[in-house]
């Protein structure tokens, strides 16, 4: 494993611990301001936007920096607002603390995920992504219940300048291991161009129905584990100090689960979400009901950590393959799909819960939603194989990595050429043929297909 994935999986564990441990100091932070819980609440809330709106906002702002500047400002900027939320005079400092902390999020993992995927062989990109997202699997393992333990022990201002530290430490690795990058420069040298190429990767309908299944499969455990409390209080009987450790079980399941999701989804990427989305959707199904026996429910709750976060490294991996020429806005924005479905899921919950339907009721809103993400998966697919079809009707074959079709000509063209050097065939820009001077290109879009997606379509 290389050291650089260390570094990120630091970052990422401190960012982890500060957008969750929120939740078991509330009752501290709102009694020291003065406010009440709803009102604290909303430390969670702004957090949640926060990622929403910072993830495309920052990875736009940083397009002309180099990935590991730009790690490294995200990890100043993360460390700079959970100081202001630690040393809070009022509540709106600490409002704004949180969201300020908040924006580094999206575009960190978004970011974190192009230069993770850029470590490792191209087999291995998924493992490589999910060895970062351990970072944030284990903050809910080890990050959260300390965090929480020390804020109600010694004072939650000590738990958020803990968190800072942390980002000082991610900050420091990223620095010192992280490999400097060149980014590539815009073919008319204007950061326009940039710009536009990331936005033209929206105009693909398989990173739209990527993030779809996004927001649907990750929202769906979102919308049963956000209200896990009284769930587990009112319907299976556990006190109210066994919540913590049965969070603790959720986390165990979400590092489990993004083990394997990144493991598999190098091997066989859809049928991964294909397993893990219908695994899911029947685990909250039944949770709706197993949710009032102790032994069940504790078995159920790292079963929904599991099959939900193992389809984090196969969702954001396709997203990258997807825009392998200009991916940079896409893998955060993707980030920020993922808050976005927590939001939604969460409020869908409280609606079915204030209908009087039952405290158990948001299960099956997070079944519905799961089983909504697997219908988008299976629609993905099959646009993926008809492009493919079509393809070979026109003498054009599919890109082996991404399923994009590639013009038959440049194909064969690049075969023919296999015996040069990886020099010769790739350059800044469009990847030319030296004995034709022919660019490859995307039959969907007529675009240049950038070194990395022929790489792909050579093997």
């Amino acid at each position: 494993m290389p050291l650089a994935l260390l570094a990120l999986a630091i970052g990422a564990f401190g960012i982890g611990t500060t957008e969750f441990v929120i939740m078991g100091l509330l009752p501290e932070v709102a009694a020291d301001f003065g406010v009440s819980i709803p009102t604290a609440g909303l430390l969670t809330t702004g957090y949640a936007l926060g990622v929403v709106v910072g993830a495309p906002l920052l990875a736009i702002l940083g397009s002309r920096v180099s990935r590991k500047r730009m790690l490294m400002l995200l990890m100043g900027l993360f460390v700079a607002g959970n100081l202001v939320s630690a040393v809070a005079p009022v509540f709106g400092v600490m409002l704004a603390g949180r969201v300020i902390a908040s924006l580094a999020h999206g575009a960190f993992f978004g970011i974190g995920s192009i230069v993770a995927a850029g470590l490792v062989a191209p087999h291995k990109k998924a493992g490589a992504i999910a060895m970062m997202f351990t970072g944030l699997t284990v903050a809910n393992v080890v990050g959260v219940p300390a965090g929480t333990f020390i804020g109600q022990s010694v004072g939650w201002r000590a738990t958020f300048f803990i968190v800072a530290a942390l980002g000082v430490l991610g900050l420091l690795g990223i620095a010192a291991l992280v490999p400097a990058d060149r980014r590539e420069p815009a073919r008319d040298g204007g950061s326009g161009t940039d710009l536009r190429r990331e936005l033209a990767a929206f105009r693909n309908p398989q990173v739209l129905l990527a993030m779809a299944m996004t927001v649907l499969g990750f929202g769906g455990v979102f919308a049963a584990i956000t209200y896990i409390a009284p769930m587990m209080t009112e319907a299976a009987g556990y006190a109210d100090s066994s919540v913590t450790w049965l969070l603790v079980l959720f986390g165990v399941g979400m590092v489990i689960g993004n083990l394997i999701g990144g493991k598999f989804a190098d091997r066989a990427l859809m049928p991964m979400l294909y397993v893990a989305l219908t695994a899911l959707a029947v685990v909250l199904g039944t949770f709706t009901f197993t949710a009032y026996d102790k032994v069940a429910a504790a078995v159920a709750i790292p079963l929904i950590g599991a099959f939900g976060f193992a389809t984090v490294p196969p969702l954001q991996k396709r997203v990258l393959d997807q825009t392998a020429d200009a991916p940079t806005l896409a893998s955060a924005v993707n980030i920020g799909a993922f808050n976005l479905g927590n939001a939604i899921a969460a409020w869908l919950g409280g609606m079915v819960i204030s209908a009087g339907l039952g405290v158990t009721a948001p299960n099956w809103v997070g079944a519905l939603l799961a089983a909504s993400a697997l219908v988008l998966a299976f629609w993905s697919a099959a646009l993926e194989r008809r492009g493919r079809a079509a393809g070979r009707a026109h003498g054009h074959r599919a890109d082996a990595g991404t399923g994009r079709v590639v013009t038959g000509t440049a194909s064969a063209k690049r075969a023919a050429a296999g015996r040069l050097s990886e020099q010769s065939l790739v350059q800044d820009g469009p990847v030319q043929d030296r004995l034709t001077g022919a660019t490859a290109q995307d039959s969907s879009t007529g675009a240049p297909v950038q070194d990395s997606s022929v790489e792909a379509a050579r093997t």
